[in-house]
């Protein structure tokens, strides 16, 4: 009954709804019309319901129809065929942004909140779990941790087997698979690349689950306790998938200040988006740190081979044939992040094009099998990577009328402002309140402006040639011996930069003599601060490129766990650790008394048991301890990645504070602030000794 009034309330509304998108106004009425719209959304703003935020959510995609529709109806009439080319491709830009709009609308306005599904008490009902850790390329000192953090995971010996699928066949990894007590699974060729070697190991293997770890994501020891209590209470549960989390920093926290203290650019889809895309039983599978029902694989032919992003086209093929999917929103696994900019753009590219290929070969939107609103979640996910030509048409755009007097816009600034403000005030606002925990306003626009150059390229090929490309593997787990700025991965955006702050400049010459230029001042105005905010983001963008230092073999990871030193004079003191990595630990000074004495052991102490490791002390002063763990056997090592990687909790940690669009702003700004003043600082410092060695010489 309540489907049937909600159908019908819906029906009513909707005659409402297109008066409220069609009727047309001048630009005063329209102003007026649209600060109530905006006063009323900030006023139902302060309820924190969920309700409240679907009527905002209503308002906002009603606005935003009203601005789409005011632009195809009122503003496509142009005086050339440049400008008529130039102004259509910018409304089709405008007609992506709002279609993805609306789709991200229906992904994240209502998030499924899953929770842990406890096992039986009887573990004989526990399924038999084949956890498959597929390499490639990777050394051993990024796989070795994640097979003994795999051999450490809290599940029935006799349930549980671990393999190494190794499509680089080196004879090392075979050695330490068998000295680790893991399988190892190898194959004549490297067929379909990470999906063929997965495929390959099905076939060898006959566990009920299949649990899947790229080569750098450790899991915690609470990893199938968390997630397999799920396959009982759900006979048709093909897939559950967790969030991939990076205790190493990305490019963007790496590069950029601003970035260390807000959501990296992954918190949003493994948040809001896959939460929401669970409520529709759309979940994707990400590749790793997931559990798989080997039925369901096995009845959609294995993991699927036909695109180079096997993981969610997989979870496609599986949804196809009624299999439902689950997303638990608990880190249980911890990987590496890629560590340099170019390594990330590869990467992203890789995606990008995977997702084109299932827009081409397997289209949501079509077949059976599939609701609607599966197929809208699995559509707007495909869309989102063909963000890389509107995402250049907004920031070139003011070039247009800045540098060539081309009007691609065919009104007057004052109602380009009075539809435009509303559209763009309340989706953001929208947006932050819904998502703000996950990700900064504006700063989308950075992770979007850096790609955006590179992806067209690949998309738009693979749009009109989907079997093109290959699958190609992110390095993880390389040092960066010297600083560096990634010129060629920033080229392009320096280039538009340069033309914008031309454009820019040439535009404030015009507004002064308006007169002569006999130009409209307003419309400069609007173009200017257009081309300003683009300038804005494209130096942040650049930011990005200027590469940090990075010589630490070990992450260092903050935590606090009671520990007890015991120097070689045999007193032992409590204290406690402040951060800890594979390579050592840093503690709090017990007693300023011993900072001299030799340490022989540290003892860590878990909730679950205590560990103790050999060290040497690096340096000592009143405040803390820095202590390096000696080398270590193999048994010795998988207890310290206990210890430091697969604590239940490890990378659970507190919520980012609540998004604020100003102060988000304010952070761009200083983040382009300190992209000149430390290039300044760097030439400065490398420039003063040469002087005062020339002096002396001369001297």
């Amino acid at each position: 009954m309540n489907k049937f009034l909600f159908s019908l309330l819906v029906l009513l509304l909707l005659p409402v709804a297109a008066v409220i998108v069609i009727t047309p106004m001048d630009s005063q009425k329209q102003y007026i019309f649209g600060l109530i719209s905006i006063g009323l959304l900030f006023l139902l703003g302060i309820s924190k319901s969920r309700r409240i935020s679907v009527v905002m959510v209503i308002m906002s995609v009603m606005m935003s129809t009203r601005y789409i529709y005011w632009r195809a109806t009122e503003t496509l009439h142009f005086n050339s065929t440049i400008e008529a080319i130039l102004g259509i491709g910018l409304f089709l830009a405008e007609l992506y942004v709002w279609l993805i709009l609306l789709l991200g609308y229906l992904q994240t306005t209502w998030p499924l909140k899953r929770t842990i599904e406890p096992l039986p008490d009887d573990t004989t009902l526990w399924p038999t779990v084949d956890v498959y850790i597929p390499s490639y390329n990777e050394s051993l000192d990024v796989v070795r941790d994640t097979v003994l953090a795999a051999q450490c995971i809290d599940y029935p010996k006799d349930k549980i087997k671990i393999y190494v699928l190794d499509d680089g066949k080196r004879d090392e990894f075979a050695v330490f698979s068998a000295d680790a007590g893991v399988g190892y699974i190898t194959r004549d060729n490297n067929a379909h690349a990470k999906a063929g070697n997965l495929n390959h190991a099905m076939k060898l293997t006959k566990g009920e689950l299949i649990c899947v770890f790229d080569c750098d994501h450790v899991a915690t020891r609470a990893f199938l306790q968390a997630t397999v209590g799920s396959f009982l209470k759900d006979p048709r549960l093909a897939l559950i998938q967790t969030p991939h989390y990076f205790y190493s920093p990305d490019p963007f926290e790496r590069n950029l200040s601003a970035g260390r203290t807000m959501p990296n650019e992954g918190a949003l889809f493994y948040g809001p988006v896959q939460q929401g895309n669970d409520n529709w039983n759309a979940t994707f599978f990400c590749g790793s740190c997931a559990v798989i029902r080997r039925v369901a694989l096995e009845e959609v032919g294995g993991f699927a081979v036909e695109t180079v992003t096997e993981d969610a086209h997989s979870a496609l093929k599986m949804q196809r044939r009624g299999w439902n999917t689950a997303f638990l929103d608990i880190p249980l696994a911890a990987g590496l992040a890629t560590e340099r900019l170019g390594l990330h753009v590869i990467q992203r590219t890789r995606w990008a094009r995977g997702m084109t290929q299932i827009f081409r070969v397997d289209n949501p939107l079509f077949g059976r099998g599939l609701k609607w609103q599966q197929r809208l979640c699995y559509l707007n996910a495909m869309l989102h990577f063909q963000f890389g030509l509107p995402r250049v048409v907004f920031l070139t755009a003011p070039l247009a009328f800045l540098l060539f007097n081309l009007n691609i816009i065919s009104s007057s600034a004052s109602l380009i402002f009075a539809y435009a403000l509303p559209h763009l005030v309340m989706s953001l606002y929208i947006n932050s309140r819904m998502n703000g925990r996950f990700r900064y306003t504006f700063w989308g626009e950075i992770y979007e402006t850096v790609m955006a150059f590179h992806l067209i390229l690949p998309t738009i090929v693979t749009l009109l040639a989907p079997k093109r490309g290959k699958f190609n593997v992110t390095d993880k787990g390389g040092l960066l011996d010297v600083g560096f700025f990634d010129f060629n991965i920033v080229k392009p955006h320096l280039i538009v930069a340069i033309l914008m702050i031309i454009g820019i400049g040439y535009g404030l010459v015009r507004a002064v003599f308006h007169n002569y230029f006999a130009i409209d001042p307003s419309v400069i105005a609007l173009n200017v601060a257009w081309g300003s905010f683009s300038v804005l983001i494209l130096l942040a963008a650049i930011a990005v490129a200027k590469e940090t230092r990075q010589v630490r073999k070990t992450i260092r990871i903050d935590v606090a766990i009671p520990a007890i030193i015991h120097y070689a004079n045999g007193i032992s003191l409590r204290t406690t650790t402040i951060d800890m990595s594979m390579g050592g630990v840093q503690l709090v000074t017990p007693d300023v008394r011993y900072l001299d004495e030799e340490i022989e052991e540290v003892e860590i102490q878990l909730s679950s048991g205590a560990e103790s490791f050999p060290v040497t002390q690096i340096s000592g002063n009143k405040e803390r301890i820095r202590l390096q763990f000696e080398n270590l056997p193999l048994s010795k090592r998988r207890e310290l990645v206990r210890v430091v990687l697969c604590r239940a909790d490890a990378w659970i940690g507190e919520e980012y504070p609540p998004d604020n669009p100003f102060r988000s702003l304010l952070s761009i700004i200083r983040c382009v602030f300190e992209l000149f003043y430390n290039t300044w600082k760097e030439r400065r410092g490398k420039n003063t000794p040469a002087e005062t060695t020339s002096k002396s010489e001369a001297a």
